[in-house]
């Protein structure tokens, strides 16, 4: 899964948006963490993704996400496609940062700011540049020092110039493109409003549970945000904070020309990116059409198949008492 390729998937889909089932994901959270279930369809087909997400699972040797999705067909209920869905869900994060990128980001952006350099974000830079070639410098701070070297040295091996900065300050000097993506489950501010220079978008990927925000309530109360799906955001995102009548745009709407997208070279715009299940959804579907008849997919018994429909216990074949 390609970034361009990704990127152009999901505007696609984006562009159908008022097509599919629209349900905030339902949410089991713990002290530790949370597990999800994203569902949606098209009519056609029913896609869901299984996700959790444990900020303090590296401390005991477990990834903080891990996930799986699987596709459905809507006539029959046969599920017709499983796949791990622990890497696709950091490159479909990734390719809608690409997206909104696309979007909202001035032509000219050359210079990335990136707050958190753990899983994401090489993902995010890689969907960055495939949208916008000219972003080819990018400064990266994490408050784990070696993290930020693992993802540094990745990043120089695909090209970057990357230099690691001592604070989040630092990394957003002149930055025309700035991604947060942390992990701690807070309330926390990373970016404050008097560091973002003017004509900066901010793809802010971090705070996407009740609880978890990243950014300082003024720079987003200052600025025009855009969300995905604004029932959701409004449980989860930056704007979970402000009040329900707090106006946002739904980025399907720029990319569909039914609203505004960025309005001036010196605007700041804000992508609200809390992850919604379209987006696992189009990611199922590349993959299931990617692999179909290679060495990367195989099929497997999971269904029943009785002689007779009706008759499920006559697969038994040997009575049983109940």
């Amino acid at each position: 899964m390609s970034p361009p390729r990704a990127v152009d998937e999901l505007e696609v889909d984006f562009r159908r948006w008022e097509r599919f089932e629209r349900e905030p994901r339902i949410a089991s959270h713990s002290p530790l963490g949370v597990i999800e279930l994203m569902p949606t369809s098209d009519g056609t087909a029913y896609g869901f993704k299984y996700v959790n997400g444990h900020p303090s699972n590296p401390s005991r040797g477990f990834q903080t996400v891990t996930a799986f999705g699987v596709l459905a067909d809507v006539m029959t209920g046969y599920p017709t496609f499983l796949s791990e869905m622990t890497i696709l869900t950091a490159l479909r994060t990734a390719a809608v940062s690409g997206l909104a990128a696309r979007h909202l980001s001035r032509e000219d952006s050359s210079v990335m700011g990136m707050i958190g350099a753990g899983s994401q974000a090489v993902f995010q830079a890689l969907a960055v540049r495939s949208q916008r070639p000219g972003v080819t410098r990018l400064r990266l701070f994490d408050v784990d020092r070696p993290t930020a070297e693992t993802a540094s040295r990745h990043l120089r091996s695909l090209g970057f110039d990357v230099t690691i900065e001592t604070s989040a300050a630092d990394a957003v000097r002149d930055a025309d493109i700035i991604t947060t993506c942390t992990a701690d489950k807070t309330n926390a501010t990373v970016l404050h409003l008097d560091e973002v220079p003017a004509g900066a978008h901010i793809n802010a990927i971090g705070g996407d549970c009740p609880g978890k925000t990243e950014l300082d309530i003024e720079l987003v109360r200052r600025n025009r945000v855009f969300v995905e799906h604004t029932p959701q955001t409004r449980i989860e995102g930056e704007i979970q904070l402000l009040p329900a009548d707090f106006p946002v745009t739904e980025l399907w709407r720029v990319i569909t020309g039914a609203d505004a997208g960025r309005i001036s070279a010196d605007e700041v715009t804000v992508f609200d990116s809390v992850g919604f299940a379209i987006e696992d959804f189009t990611a199922l579907r590349y993959v299931q059409k990617a692999t179909a008849a290679t060495r990367f997919s195989e099929p497997i018994d999971l269904i029943t198949e009785p002689e007779d429909p009706k008759d499920l216990y006559g697969m038994i074949g040997t009575p049983v008492l109940v």
